[in-house]
């Protein structure tokens, strides 16, 4: 979560410079990152007669588990950063990606 600060500071840099801004809500975010932790639980009811009572594995993190934000925070930081946006040092929820404009 960015802080609302963070956020004027980004939108007047980008007015006194003539910036395009970006901004994005992304939704359903903890299913694209991997859990780094081994994480299981026993099936339930709710996984069928087959499956009940066997060990189920979490490869993906998920809303509930008190990782799953940090999780979803490097992975995103790891994609940002391979498409060339680098953090701001006054927050790094803030990213910026350097560009030479015509």
């Amino acid at each position: 979560m960015v802080a609302r600060d963070s956020i004027w500071i980004a939108f007047l840099i980008a007015v006194l410079n003539d910036l395009e801004v970006l901004a994005t809500d992304i939704g359903n975010t903890y299913i694209n990152a991997d859990v780094h932790e081994k994480l299981y639980f026993v099936a339930g009811d709710e996984f069928g007669n087959v499956n009940k009572g066997k060990n189920v594995i979490i490869t993906k993190a998920l809303y509930g588990l008190k990782s799953s934000g940090a999780t979803w925070r490097a992975h995103l930081a790891e994609a940002l950063h391979g498409l060339g946006y680098k953090s701001t040092l006054a927050d790094p929820d803030v990213r910026i990606c350097p560009e030479v404009k015509p």
